[in-house]
Protein backbone atom coordinates (compact mmCIF):
# COMPACT_ATOMS: atom_id res chain seq x y z
CA UNK A 1 0.00 0.00 0.00
CA UNK A 2 1.75 3.51 -0.78
CA UNK A 3 2.09 6.39 1.26
CA UNK A 4 -0.77 9.14 0.86
CA UNK A 5 0.82 11.95 -1.53
CA UNK A 6 1.24 14.83 1.20
CA UNK A 7 -1.20 18.22 0.27
CA UNK A 8 0.65 20.81 -2.16
CA UNK A 9 -2.24 23.58 -2.08
CA UNK A 10 -4.65 24.41 0.35
CA UNK A 11 -7.10 26.87 -1.51
CA UNK A 12 -10.34 29.18 0.23
CA UNK A 13 -12.46 30.03 -1.82
CA UNK A 14 -15.46 32.89 -1.74
CA UNK A 15 -19.19 33.33 -1.09
CA UNK A 16 -20.07 35.67 -4.13
CA UNK A 17 -23.17 36.88 -2.61
CA UNK A 18 -21.66 37.48 0.71
CA UNK A 19 -18.80 39.75 -0.53
CA UNK A 20 -21.20 41.51 -3.48
CA UNK A 21 -23.60 41.97 0.06
CA UNK A 22 -20.66 43.33 1.90
CA UNK A 23 -19.36 45.55 -1.02
CA UNK A 24 -22.34 47.41 -0.89
CA UNK A 25 -22.28 47.51 2.85
CA UNK A 26 -18.54 49.10 3.15
CA UNK A 27 -19.48 51.11 0.47
CA UNK A 28 -22.76 52.68 2.35
CA UNK A 29 -20.98 53.15 5.57
CA UNK A 30 -18.21 54.75 4.15
CA UNK A 31 -19.51 57.27 1.99
CA UNK A 32 -21.54 58.23 4.77
CA UNK A 33 -19.16 58.57 7.32
CA UNK A 34 -17.49 60.78 4.78
CA UNK A 35 -19.90 63.08 4.41
CA UNK A 36 -20.41 63.54 7.93
CA UNK A 37 -16.77 63.60 8.63
CA UNK A 38 -17.11 66.43 5.55
CA UNK A 39 -19.65 68.41 7.37
CA UNK A 40 -17.71 68.48 10.79
CA UNK A 41 -15.05 69.89 9.03
CA UNK A 42 -17.32 72.30 7.20
CA UNK A 43 -18.51 73.41 10.05
CA UNK A 44 -15.34 73.63 12.01
CA UNK A 45 -13.69 75.86 9.21
CA UNK A 46 -17.10 78.28 8.75
CA UNK A 47 -17.01 78.53 12.37
CA UNK A 48 -13.05 79.66 12.23
CA UNK A 49 -13.56 82.03 9.30
CA UNK A 50 -16.76 83.61 11.13
CA UNK A 51 -14.07 84.17 14.26
CA UNK A 52 -11.65 85.80 12.29
CA UNK A 53 -13.83 87.90 10.59
CA UNK A 54 -15.99 89.07 13.47
CA UNK A 55 -13.22 89.43 16.30
CA UNK A 56 -10.13 91.16 14.19
CA UNK A 57 -9.18 93.22 17.45
CA UNK A 58 -9.57 90.75 20.44
CA UNK A 59 -6.47 88.61 19.39
CA UNK A 60 -8.33 85.45 18.45
CA UNK A 61 -6.37 84.78 14.88
CA UNK A 62 -4.20 82.10 16.08
CA UNK A 63 -7.48 80.00 17.70
CA UNK A 64 -8.89 80.41 14.43
CA UNK A 65 -6.16 79.48 12.66
CA UNK A 66 -5.24 76.45 14.90
CA UNK A 67 -9.03 75.65 14.92
CA UNK A 68 -8.98 75.80 11.00
CA UNK A 69 -5.80 73.55 10.36
CA UNK A 70 -7.72 70.93 13.01
CA UNK A 71 -10.12 70.85 10.54
CA UNK A 72 -8.10 69.92 7.12
CA UNK A 73 -7.14 66.18 8.59
CA UNK A 74 -10.94 65.71 8.21
CA UNK A 75 -11.64 67.28 5.36
CA UNK A 76 -8.77 65.15 3.45
CA UNK A 77 -10.02 62.27 4.69
CA UNK A 78 -13.45 63.12 3.04
CA UNK A 79 -11.63 63.35 -0.89
CA UNK A 80 -9.28 60.22 0.37
CA UNK A 81 -12.52 58.28 0.89
CA UNK A 82 -14.65 59.30 -1.52
CA UNK A 83 -12.20 58.74 -4.17
CA UNK A 84 -11.06 54.94 -3.15
CA UNK A 85 -14.74 54.14 -2.79
CA UNK A 86 -15.02 55.54 -6.53
CA UNK A 87 -12.03 53.48 -8.08
CA UNK A 88 -13.61 50.53 -6.26
CA UNK A 89 -16.58 50.63 -7.83
CA UNK A 90 -15.17 51.04 -11.27
CA UNK A 91 -12.76 48.26 -10.67
CA UNK A 92 -16.03 46.07 -9.49
CA UNK A 93 -17.68 47.21 -12.79
CA UNK A 94 -14.78 46.35 -14.86
CA UNK A 95 -13.70 43.03 -13.27
CA UNK A 96 -15.26 39.90 -12.08
CA UNK A 97 -15.01 38.37 -8.75
CA UNK A 98 -12.48 36.16 -8.10
CA UNK A 99 -13.78 32.32 -7.39
CA UNK A 100 -10.50 32.18 -4.74
CA UNK A 101 -9.69 34.04 -1.86
CA UNK A 102 -6.60 32.63 -0.48
CA UNK A 103 -4.42 29.72 -2.11
CA UNK A 104 -1.40 28.28 0.35
CA UNK A 105 1.67 26.05 -0.51
CA UNK A 106 4.91 25.55 0.35
CA UNK A 107 6.67 28.45 -1.17
CA UNK A 108 3.80 31.02 0.20
CA UNK A 109 0.70 32.74 0.17
CA UNK A 110 -1.41 34.17 -2.23
CA UNK A 111 -4.17 36.48 -1.59
CA UNK A 112 -6.51 38.22 -3.80
CA UNK A 113 -7.61 41.67 -2.62
CA UNK A 114 -11.00 43.32 -3.49
CA UNK A 115 -10.19 45.78 -6.32
CA UNK A 116 -6.66 44.29 -6.83
CA UNK A 117 -5.54 43.56 -10.50
CA UNK A 118 -3.85 40.95 -9.45
CA UNK A 119 -3.24 38.27 -6.98
CA UNK A 120 -0.61 39.39 -3.83
CA UNK A 121 2.17 36.70 -3.74
CA UNK A 122 3.88 36.62 0.13
CA UNK A 123 6.94 34.08 0.75
CA UNK A 124 6.27 32.72 3.85
CA UNK A 125 9.03 34.11 5.54
CA UNK A 126 7.19 37.73 5.02
CA UNK A 127 4.25 36.47 6.59
CA UNK A 128 2.88 36.61 10.43
CA UNK A 129 -0.40 35.56 9.44
CA UNK A 130 -3.81 36.83 9.79
CA UNK A 131 -5.80 39.23 12.80
CA UNK A 132 -9.54 38.02 13.14
CA UNK A 133 -11.20 41.55 14.18
CA UNK A 134 -14.72 43.07 14.19
CA UNK A 135 -15.13 46.08 11.54
CA UNK A 136 -18.92 47.46 10.43
CA UNK A 137 -20.49 44.37 12.73
CA UNK A 138 -18.74 41.52 10.61
CA UNK A 139 -15.42 39.75 11.67
CA UNK A 140 -12.86 40.17 9.01
CA UNK A 141 -9.54 39.11 8.75
CA UNK A 142 -6.21 41.50 8.65
CA UNK A 143 -3.22 40.51 6.92
CA UNK A 144 -0.35 40.71 9.33
CA UNK A 145 3.44 41.23 7.50
CA UNK A 146 6.47 40.62 9.14
CA UNK A 147 8.59 43.45 10.37
CA UNK A 148 10.02 45.29 7.09
CA UNK A 149 7.91 43.81 4.70
CA UNK A 150 6.64 45.97 1.85
CA UNK A 151 6.45 46.10 -1.99
CA UNK A 152 9.94 45.97 -3.18
CA UNK A 153 10.98 42.93 -0.71
CA UNK A 154 12.13 39.90 -2.55
CA UNK A 155 9.63 37.60 -3.78
CA UNK A 156 6.77 40.24 -2.63
CA UNK A 157 4.37 40.84 -5.57
CA UNK A 158 1.14 42.75 -5.81
CA UNK A 159 1.65 45.03 -2.14
CA UNK A 160 2.32 48.24 -4.71
CA UNK A 161 -1.38 47.98 -5.64
CA UNK A 162 -4.20 50.76 -4.24
CA UNK A 163 -6.42 48.41 -3.56
CA UNK A 164 -4.21 46.36 -1.53
CA UNK A 165 -2.38 49.57 0.57
CA UNK A 166 -5.92 50.52 1.53
CA UNK A 167 -6.83 47.26 3.67
CA UNK A 168 -3.03 46.19 4.18
CA UNK A 169 -1.13 49.31 5.49
CA UNK A 170 -4.91 51.83 5.67
CA UNK A 171 -4.14 55.53 5.73
CA UNK A 172 -4.67 56.98 9.53
CA UNK A 173 -7.50 59.10 7.79
CA UNK A 174 -9.53 56.20 6.48
CA UNK A 175 -11.50 53.41 8.73
CA UNK A 176 -10.03 49.95 8.16
CA UNK A 177 -12.33 47.69 6.37
CA UNK A 178 -10.30 44.36 6.34
CA UNK A 179 -9.06 41.99 4.09
CA UNK A 180 -11.33 39.04 3.69
CA UNK A 181 -14.92 38.65 5.49
CA UNK A 182 -14.99 35.76 7.56
CA UNK A 183 -18.53 34.66 6.60
CA UNK A 184 -17.50 35.01 2.79
CA UNK A 185 -15.14 32.33 2.99
CA UNK A 186 -15.68 28.46 2.39
CA UNK A 187 -13.42 27.30 4.88
CA UNK A 188 -13.56 27.73 8.79
CA UNK A 189 -11.20 30.34 10.33
CA UNK A 190 -9.63 27.43 12.50
CA UNK A 191 -9.10 25.60 9.17
CA UNK A 192 -7.19 28.11 7.78
CA UNK A 193 -5.30 28.54 10.65
CA UNK A 194 -4.36 24.57 10.26
CA UNK A 195 -3.53 25.25 6.45
CA UNK A 196 -1.36 28.76 7.85
CA UNK A 197 0.81 26.63 10.68
CA UNK A 198 1.49 23.54 8.27
CA UNK A 199 2.59 25.09 5.17
CA UNK A 200 4.20 28.28 6.91
CA UNK A 201 6.02 25.56 9.03
CA UNK A 202 4.47 27.42 12.41
CA UNK A 203 5.80 30.64 11.52
CA UNK A 204 1.94 31.78 10.79
CA UNK A 205 -0.88 31.43 12.57
CA UNK A 206 -4.41 33.96 13.17
CA UNK A 207 -4.72 36.15 16.09
CA UNK A 208 -8.06 37.15 17.98
CA UNK A 209 -8.47 40.70 18.67
CA UNK A 210 -11.45 43.19 18.57
CA UNK A 211 -12.33 46.90 17.09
Amino acid sequence: MSEQAPVQTFVVGIDRDAVVRRRAMVSRLQRRGAWVTLGIGGVGILGALYALIAFQGAGLWPFALLLMASMVPLVLSTVLALRLDAERQRWYAANELPPVALRMSPKGLELACDGAAYPVILPWPTVRGFKQTKVFGQFVLDLQLAPGIGATTAGVRGLDQAAVRAVVKPSPLLKPTGLFLVNSLDQPVHVIEQALKHFSEGRAAISRGGR
